[in-house]
């Protein structure tokens, strides 16, 4: 009976926001819909992106309460984040899905949210409403090695940068996630980098050029910097020391990551080679950087040195200000919807005929 009772109350906590996030998307897409419709009958792209920016703000502001304000967690950050808004290219180290919601964490800090795009692995993109979706907020589905459509990928950013839109394009270099328990992705990582006299990682994969060079060639006009961008989640070390799976979103909503701890890195984007084989080197060298961090972080002699990057630091909280509007918005919007027979059947419908009708525009 008491365990029945702890284990109720320990999904309660995940069971709640997922409820609300995923609860809230068919209207949210609803009103993004109407909005994009409308925007058909105006001229240029740009208004229809500015508008398009604002939906996408309120929607992730929402989500950042549960992962910030809901949580608690700490947010520590280390490095150079300005505070006004850029178009950059950020890349980071990847080892679990809440590093989607870190690129949102540092940006409203910039109140630069809406401009948040990302390059995604291609599968995602059949995910219920949410992938089509993300691909018209200029999100890019890339697949890897042989089967990267470089020219799709230009294409897609060419017509971003026509429009004016502003730029937080996402990018994880690594291709997939590092998870120590998948010792043979990292033997084989380590492998190829020492193949191709590269230096071997020991907390991070070895680095993918192909989206990250196409990404700033396309775009070096346009942009006005790099974020370099190292991520580490405490408690992420077992009772032996040794290093563990990072959370997951639901762990993470469980609030069993305390502090977040994020170092940024500014690079002008005159000081990135723009030639492909030195860009190899240089995001290679860049990778090497983030490794002697995470090594700082978990496998540092000194105990007063582990479990935080060097360097000055300062421990960020977002204000209920930025997030609790949006909460309430979209929450009220979805009850009053779901109040009436109509509007349930309008939600349900969305969620039917959305998902279908997402994949099938995808797929085209």
């Amino acid at each position: 009976m008491l365990l029945s009772l702890v284990l109720h109350t320990y999904s309660m906590r995940y069971a709640l926001p997922a409820a609300v996030m995923l609860g809230t998307a068919p209207t949210y897409i609803l009103a993004w819909l109407g909005w994009r419709l409308f925007s058909l009958f105006l001229p240029g792209a740009r208004i229809y992106q500015e508008v398009d920016d604002r939906f996408y703000t309120i929607y992730q502001s929402m989500v950042l309460f549960f992962f910030e304000n809901y949580t608690g967690v700490q947010i520590i950050l280390y490095g150079d984040l300005p505070k006004h808004k850029e178009n950059i290219i950020y890349l980071s180290n990847h080892q679990c899905t809440v590093d989607w919601i870190v690129a949102d964490i540092l940006a409203i800090r910039q109140n630069a949210l809406g401009h948040v795009r990302y390059v995604l692995k291609n599968g995602l993109k059949w995910l219920p409403l949410y992938g089509w979706y993300f691909s018209q907020h200029g999100g890019i589905y890339v697949k890897r090695s042989a089967k990267f459509n470089e020219m799709e990928m230009r294409n897609k950013l060419q017509k971003q940068m026509d429009a004016g839109t502003p730029m937080y394009l996402v990018i994880f270099p690594e291709g997939t996630r590092y998870n120590p328990e998948l010792t043979k992705v990292i033997s084989a990582s380590q492998t190829y980098a020492a193949e191709q006299g590269l230096a071997v990682l020991k907390h991070v994969l070895t680095p993918r050029i192909k989206a990250t060079y196409v990404a700033f060639d396309c775009m070096k006009n346009y942009l006005d910097a790099i974020y370099d961008v190292t991520v580490a989640y405490e408690g992420t070390v077992d009772q032996m020391g040794k290093r563990k799976e990072a959370p997951s979103m639901t762990e993470f909503l469980c609030k069993e990551c305390p502090k977040v701890h994020i170092h940024i890195d500014r690079i002008d984007k005159k000081d990135v080679p723009e030639e492909q084989l030195s860009m190899r080197r240089w995001l290679h060298d860049r990778f090497e950087i983030k490794d002697k961090l995470l090594i700082e972080f978990y496998d540092s002699p000194d105990s007063q040195r582990r479990s935080k990057f060097p360097g000055k630091c300062i421990n960020s909280k977002l204000s209920l200000k930025k997030t609790l509007p949006s909460l309430l918005f979209l929450g009220g919007l979805t009850a009053s919807m779901l109040m009436t027979e109509s509007g349930r059947k309008l939600y349900v419908k969305t969620w039917i005929y959305g998902t279908v009708i997402g994949c099938l525009l995808i797929a085209a």
